[in-house]
């Protein structure tokens, strides 16, 4: 691992539990113009880790402190997520600059790193979410491309399997799972950005609140 500190940090609140590992992509040209900008004290922006697409991995904030990765944001709950969470930064170009496919040696890293992450953290799985999930009217990343059933395979993350299960209600369903709701068509894209990723329209039909049901007994259990 090699360092690369940010000035972008602070104190976490006294007493809040860090419960909660958000993944971004960086969205920038290069892994140089993303580390450069997490680094900038102009820019306020920075992460706990970057993870290159050759396997790099680069420490910008030391985990006990406040990075500033995750802005206005919610989770099951709970506001304003840097102050609870850890943020690693995946390079990769983003729906920007030419959004491609993670490389393995780099889901490697992501994967390695993120399971080290889980053992120093009380982080349920089902706190390991992506930017988009947490900011779904701001944020798009990792995206619809990130493999997040193979990193649960991995160990990291919960990824369900399709059940026959009761059809919920969209707007409960996703209340439940954790996502904020800003409005029903943003939280469904987000939602399916993550769970299903091969229709990704913001429309909460059948095929989507079935599989908002398997992700919900993946979690809760039978209703």
């Amino acid at each position: 691992m090699r360092s690369a500190p940010s000035p972008n940090w602070d104190a976490r609140p006294a007493g809040e539990p860090i419960d909660t590992l958000v993944l971004h992509y960086t969205g920038m040209q290069t892994a140089e113009a993303a580390v450069a900008r997490l680094r900038d004290p102009a820019a306020r922006v920075s992460s706990h880790y970057v993870v290159e697409e050759s396997g790099a991995i680069w420490q910008l904030v030391d985990e006990t402190h406040r990075a500033f990765h995750a802005g206005v944001s919610f989770w099951r709950g709970h506001e304003a997520l840097n102050g609870r969470s850890i943020g690693i930064e995946i390079v990769n170009p983003g729906h920007e600059w030419g959004y491609r496919a993670f490389p393995a040696v780099q889901m490697d890293a992501v994967a390695t790193l993120c399971a080290g992450i889980l053992r120093r953290h009380p982080i349920p799985a089902r706190n390991v979410v992506g930017h988009s999930d947490i900011a779904p009217d701001r944020k798009q990343d990792p995206g619809e491309l990130f493999p997040w059933a193979w990193l649960a395979a991995q160990g990291v993350g919960v990824w369900p399997e399709h059940g026959d299960f009761a059809v919920p209600d969209a707007e409960e369903a996703l209340g439940r799972i954790g996502y904020p709701l800003p409005d029903l068509a943003t939280a469904v894209t987000a939602f399916q950005r993550r769970w299903r990723p091969g229709l990704v329209d913001g429309v909460a039909d059948h095929g989507t609140r079935c599989r908002m049901a398997d992700v919900l007994h993946a979690l809760d259990g039978p209703a």
